[in-house]
């Protein structure tokens, strides 16, 4: 009820007020949201939102902090140049790729990769695995802060379903990291990482860390 609540209050007041270029606004006047003022609906992607806005993005920051202790120099050389936080926040994401895997159901028939896959057909798509793709990627294994392309990954999911939060995921990983190289000149992992037991979420539970100021 704490969440229900507050966001119901926003729903009523955007869906009767002319349309706005906020979130919300647009989830209560698009007609394939809207689907007759449906509160289920709503409160889903409301829901959705919110836990992988929290979840994936907390999980990326510690897989970062993971990256930057085998790669202490891409650590030391965002100190020297923050500007390089534009192509190491997507690239961070990328090796982190905190959504494992994602399922489809196919539309049509179709080929790929010499399989044909049948309309009606479940499909899972390792984002993980596609993410280390050397055919598409790059050196897919190493972290590499200045990538040319570094938003060409999987991580976001794609086309249609693309993550609708995915350049606000960026911007909290970019000010997060911009805050951090500010107050510390390091922080150590300093034991192993208990990660998370799950085949969806790629993340940890816990990870212990000295801070270097």
């Amino acid at each position: 009820m704490p969440l229900v609540m507050p966001f119901m209050g926003l729903w009523d007041a955007r869906k009767d007020g002319p349309p706005a270029n906020d979130l919300i606004s647009l989830l209560s006047h698009d007609p394939v949201t809207r689907k007759g003022d449906n509160p289920e609906r709503y409160l889903g992607n409301v829901m959705l939102l919110t836990v992988a806005g929290s979840d994936t993005t907390r999980h990326s920051i510690t897989g970062a902090l993971m990256a930057f202790q085998d790669y202490p120099d891409a650590y030391d050389r965002l100190r020297g140049d923050p500007t390089l936080l534009e192509s190491a926040v997507p690239e961070i994401v990328r090796w982190q790729s905190p959504v494992a895997h994602m399922r489809r159901t196919a539309t049509q028939d179709f080929e790929l990769g010499g399989k044909t896959i049948k309309k009606g057909d479940r499909v899972v798509m390792w984002y993980v695995s596609g993410n280390r793709d050397e055919d598409v990627i790059a050196d897919a294994e190493r972290f590499i802060i200045d990538r040319e392309r570094p938003r060409q990954h999987v991580a976001f999911g794609f086309g249609i379903h693309r993550c609708v939060g995915n350049r606000l995921a960026e911007m909290q990983l970019r000010v997060v990291w911009e805050e951090i190289l500010k107050r510390f000149e390091r922080i150590e992992v300093v034991g192993e990482p208990r990660r998370l037991k799950s085949n969806f979420v790629k993340g940890y539970e816990a990870l212990p860390v000295r801070i270097v100021a």
